[in-house]
């Protein structure tokens, strides 16, 4: 994710803000602060009917993102501009309250890396599509105050959107937290990373591609297959009793079930554990929708059908 700094802006402060550069949509704004940096503004109906070098009300500020330059500040963008800002909100509210909950901050890269997720997660659900997931309890028992604060999350956003998330995602919301802050919580750094970079390996290989390293499509596939190497490696690998969507997922995707039947052989390999139904299920879903956004050319989720 960008390296974007979150900051809450201050009903205090009554003088007016520099003119904005850029609108982005009604509720996300780009201004250029005196240091020439680029600054998101955002709220509800901020940027409604406002031009570049325009002023804006500093009270209708609900939060500020200094962006990073490149590629990453690019990425960030694009997620705001793209996920409806209902989510942007619950999941801003959301992460606040963690870090009230926890007594810290937790990160740069955590809200944005958050707000993907859900999306993601509320676009499979509109489709009918659950990923069976663990309840992990080595989290609870090694991270209870991270799982608590991410359990909270869950339902902070669930209440906000008035959507019911699932259970597990209160587990997903906790290896983001981790993740946002430490190393991951078992296992070593150096060898999480070689066996993640064998994976996508293989994937570019199956796919016939050079992924995109700064892309936001390689950043988020990356994650999922950390969290896939961190359950093998904490032994709470996805178990479901459910068949029916794995079949389907064969036969539809047989390309990226072929490349994720490669990954679960490199797994075999290198740790001597065979990945469950479900674990090759998470990797073909995750390679498919990979495969889509470069056939596709864009980072809007076409339909897995």
């Amino acid at each position: 994710m960008g390296e974007s700094r979150r900051r809450s802006s201050s009903k205090a402060d009554s003088s007016p803000t520099p003119g904005i550069s850029k609108v982005i949509n009604n509720n996300v704004v780009i201004q250029i602060d005196g240091a020439g940096q680029e600054r998101v503004l955002m709220g509800r109906g901020l940027g409604f009917q406002l031009k570049p070098g325009d002023l804006i009300d500093p009270s209708r500020v609900e939060k500020t993102f200094v962006l990073a330059t490149g590629s990453e500040g690019d990425q960030a963008l694009q997620l705001l501009s793209a996920v409806p800002y209902p989510v942007v909100e619950a999941v801003m509210s959301a992460v606040d309250e963690a870090e009230r909950m926890l007594g810290r901050d937790l990160g740069k890269r955590l809200p944005l890396a958050v707000i993907d997720h859900i999306q993601y997660v509320l676009e499979r659900l509109d489709r009918g599509i659950r990923i069976p997931a663990t309840s992990m309890p080595e989290l609870r028992v090694l991270h209870p105050q991270e799982f608590a604060a991410s359990k909270h999350m869950a339902k902070v956003i669930s209440s906000a959107l008035d959507r019911e998330l699932p259970p597990e995602e209160a587990v997903f919301l906790t290896m983001h937290v981790l993740n946002s802050t430490r190393d991951e919580p078992d296992g070593t750094s150096a060898l999480l990373f070689r066996r993640v970079q064998h994976v996508v390996v293989t994937v570019e290989a199956g796919l016939g591609v050079d992924l995109d390293v700064d892309s936001h499509d390689y950043a988020r596939f990356v994650l999922h297959i950390q969290f896939l190497l961190q359950r093998l490696v904490s032994r709470s690998m996805l178990r479901s009793t459910d068949s029916s969507f794995f079949d389907f997922t064969k036969r539809t995707y047989p390309r990226s079930f072929a490349i994720a039947e490669q990954v679960k052989g490199y797994v075999r390999e290198a740790t001597g554990v065979e990945l469950t139904d479900e674990e090759l299920l998470y990797v073909t879903v995750h390679i498919e929708r990979l495969a889509q956004h470069i056939a596709y050319g864009t980072d809007v989720e076409p339909m897995l059908e």
